[in-house]
């Protein structure tokens, strides 16, 4: 796992991703989308075949619809793949698991898990998604996160309990089915309001899950932290640090 705490139990993975299963519309509007840059760097040479695991809204399968893949998106929430189907309509959009696609064997070329692979059992996941790959067929795993060895950014990390630590050498895990596991890092800015943070908050699993008094505090921590600590002007427009850590591994 990226998240820099201690690996997350079945029963706990699901009630935190449970908090996804609404607010797809929210959830597209306001969470950043993937450079180019990674993508380019994941999908491999001659690749025609993409499935987009955990796809949400389709942030990332629009990459992969963009380098002209044919792309297959799952997604576990219908209101997630209602937004990615309005988004995205050349993809075709099914509902799954990394851990039961419900796909045909050796079907994909490359399969790519984007701000989701800590939800899954790393694992189980594995086999199931070496079985959809073809022989020699690629995994690829991506998390955006706060670049927070920027210290304003590491701040407000704090503040919105994003929880994001790079951790340099740091590998996700995968299971025996995959070899020469790789990563890859992409130092990138995201245009953004105070109220588009504002919102970015909210969209986090730790807001999603809290009750109405830690919400509030939370906000009215962070509207102090930008508007009179930083003294952003509200509706200002500031650069995001974000890296972009991406990491591939090839079907043994």
């Amino acid at each position: 796992m990226v998240r820099g705490g201690p690996r997350l139990d079945h029963s706990r993975r699901k009630e935190l991703g449970q908090s996804f299963q609404d607010g797809g519309r929210h959830y597209q509007r306001v969470r950043p989308g993937y450079p180019v840059e990674s993508a380019r760097w994941l999908i491999p040479a001659g690749a025609q075949d993409a499935l987009d695991v955990g796809a949400g809204t389709g942030k990332f399968t629009a990459l992969l619809l963009a380098m002209g893949l044919e792309v297959t998106a799952v997604d576990p929430s219908a209101d997630m793949l209602a937004q990615l189907h309005a988004h995205c309509p050349a993809a075709t959009a099914v509902p799954g698991t990394a851990e039961a696609t419900g796909l045909p064997d050796a079907t994909f070329d490359v399969v790519t898990v984007a701000q989701a692979w800590h939800w899954c059992d790393p694992l189980t996941a594995s086999t199931e998604l070496a079985r959809v790959l073809r022989p020699q067929g690629t995994l690829g795993l991506v998390w955006n996160q706060l670049d927070t060895s920027v210290p304003w950014v590491h701040r407000l990390s704090r503040i919105m309990h994003a929880g994001d630590v790079y951790r340099p050498g740091h590998k996700p895990v995968v299971g025996p089915e995959f070899q020469g596991l790789e990563g890859h890092v992409t130092h990138w800015q995201d245009s953004v309001t105070t109220e588009d943070l504002m919102d970015l908050t909210k969209s986090r699993s730790y807001y999603l899950r809290a009750g109405e008094s830690t919400r509030a505090k939370v906000l009215a921590n962070l509207d102090w932290y930008l508007h009179e600590h930083l003294g952003h002007a509200p509706g200002q427009e500031l650069g995001l640090p974000y890296l972009t850590l991406a990491w591939r591994a090839t079907k043994a």
